[in-house]
């Protein structure tokens, strides 16, 4: 998209008015209307209370309908669709969040980038060691008393 004056939208910005939006998904804009009704695409609103749509706004308007006339999903499906996408992509954006965390916990400890030493602690719980390290035995100083049966 060209730049205005400095300003440069993203995928995420509401820029489309939903008469634009419905042109560009190839819908109607009463479609639009229920969609937003129903929680299944929710634009930004201005100040007025007016629907603003984003480039991804109707890039999913646009995967709702290939949805529903192209594979016969229904609405209520595609909603449960939608959710489980967004929870895939939360939960992805976690796994490289930690996964970065990891790397960051071994430059400190100075282990190499794809060494990964585990072993089960005293407790039974599951601990990470450095390379060539082993987990301290768990010595026990309990007593145990055999009588045997006859």
């Amino acid at each position: 998209m060209a730049t205005l004056r400095g300003f440069s939208p993203d995928d995420d910005t509401p820029v489309f008015v939903i008469s634009v939006a419905a042109e560009l998904a190839g819908m109607h804009a009463q479609t639009l209307r229920q969609y937003d009704r129903i929680g299944l695409v929710s634009p930004s609103r201005t100040r007025g209370g007016g629907r603003r749509y984003s480039a991804r706004d109707v890039a999913l308007l646009r995967e709702v309908q290939r949805l529903s006339q192209e594979e016969g999903v229904s609405l209520a499906g595609i909603q449960r669709i939608l959710e489980l996408e967004n929870q895939v992509a939360a939960l992805r954006a976690r796994v490289a969040e930690l996964a970065e965390e990891l790397d960051r916990t071994r430059q400190l400890a100075g282990s190499p980038a794809g060494s990964r030493v585990f072993a089960v602690g005293p407790s039974g719980d599951i601990i990470a060691l450095r390379a060539g390290q082993r987990p301290r035995p768990n010595r026990s100083q309990a007593l145990v008393v055999w009588k045997p049966s006859f």
